[in-house]
């Protein structure tokens, strides 16, 4: 809702744009920071913690802002905020499963993360037609408070990364995978972060470019009112929250390259849609054929991009993995408001920007053919290599242990 907050008191699109980029930008730093501190023990309740803290008083700034600088600040906030959440939150799910896989464990909470936001984009949508929209940040602060005190009873299951995924207890010293030297783990993640960067593009024009697609109008397409515009982008959100667990539940029984490919897919055709609504005057119908896809797309990617990140990187490194894979939506906002905002700006139409998401979609597919299951979990609950990569490290005189 914010780039529609401030478009209403006259920002331009390279202004909402900055903001979101700089708060991305701040975010990335943090974000590592974060994962740093996980991978060497730190609790993953006190990332969360901090979160809540720095959303309430990013809140608070932006509730009342009404110039560029207080805007930034908000933003700031918020940007810390993500960059401490994320790979906390991300971290604590498999090590709260139980003798669940984490794949369950990430289609259920993605499916949590899409009621949420489909909750509050409903709410924003009730304020637009109010002419209230900055309620939602009321909304936002009240939720940060239910989330501190709930977290303050009943702690996240964590703990330091090489936990035991399937107990309650860690796993004893002696047993504690050795660190890999340098970063040769980080290679095989390396498509996984690929093919997340451009995802993550699309999710952030959604919520920077799109809106302001919808209220400008495309060179045929007339422009919608603010509240219209709103709820198109609270209808995508309600297809997501639908979607999400049956998508998210089916995609677990099947391979990461698999969903992320269907994902590829189904972002590719919802911006190729939007690009074509511009050319029609009826052009809104080809705006809401896209909403299913988009969904689709979004449902498929968020919980199996995340369970990528855990097969692909041993148990030792999570904590900055996730930092990385986060990085990825950082890295987007960053650049895709402020390219988004610039081509909108140029040429008063997003056909181009669409085109080139859907193509860049089609482009970065084929890397998903060196994707695979390096790293598992056992009924004991320790991570292993699967068989395949153990008759490597036999036949290579390793001792395999580095891949637990």
């Amino acid at each position: 809702m914010t780039p529609l907050i401030f478009h209403a008191i006259d920002f331009s699109a390279r202004e909402v744009g900055s903001g979101l980029a700089v708060s991305a930008l701040i975010g990335t730093v943090v974000r590592l920071l974060s994962g740093a501190l996980l991978d060497r023990g730190i609790r993953c309740s006190w990332p969360v913690r901090g979160t809540t803290l720095l959303a309430i008083a990013a809140d608070l700034v932006l509730l009342q802002a009404d110039n560029y600088n207080s805007y930034l600040l908000g933003q700031l906030l918020l940007g810390c905020a993500a960059g401490l959440y994320w790979p906390a939150i991300e971290l604590a799910v498999p090590l709260s499963c139980g003798n669940l896989p984490s794949g369950r464990g990430y289609a259920l909470v993605r499916s949590a993360d899409a009621l949420g936001i489909g909750i509050g984009t409903l709410i924003g949508t009730a304020a637009a037609t109010l002419g209230m929209l900055r309620t939602v940040y009321i909304v936002e602060a009240v939720c940060m408070g239910a989330v501190l005190v709930l977290i303050s009873l009943v702690p996240l299951q964590d703990g330091p990364p090489y936990r035991n995924l399937n107990g309650n207890g860690t796993v004893p010293v002696g047993q504690r995978p050795r660190s890999t030297a340098r970063l040769p783990w980080l290679l095989p993640m390396m498509p996984v972060l690929l093919v997340s960067v451009v995802a993550t593009g699309i999710l952030a024009l959604q919520q920077s470019a799109l809106p302001l697609d919808l209220v400008r109008g495309g060179l045929v397409r007339p422009a919608l009112s603010e509240s219209h515009s709103s709820a198109l982008i609270a209808l995508q959100l309600t297809l997501l929250v639908s979607l999400q667990w049956p998508v998210g539940r089916w995609l677990a029984e099947r391979s990461v390259a698999f969903g992320l490919g269907l994902s590829l897919a189904g972002f590719s055709l919802g911006c190729s849609l939007i690009a074509l609504s511009s050319l029609f005057e009826n052009g809104t119908i080809l705006v809401l054929a896209a909403l299913l896809p988009m969904a689709f797309a979004q449902a498929a990617f968020l919980p199996t991009a995340t369970e990528a990140v855990i097969e692909e990187t041993p148990p030792e490194h999570r904590g900055l993995a996730m930092a990385l894979f986060s990085q990825c939506f950082a890295i987007s906002a960053i650049v895709a408001p402020l390219a988004g905002g610039a081509l909108l700006d140029l040429q008063n139409n997003g056909l181009l920007l669409w085109l080139l998401m859907g193509g860049a979609c089609l482009v970065v597919l084929p890397t998903l053919r060196t994707l695979e299951p390096r790293y598992g979990v056992t009924a004991t609950g320790q991570d292993i290599a699967p068989p395949e990569r153990q008759r490597f490290d036999a036949l290579a005189g390793g001792s395999g242990q580095q891949h637990r």
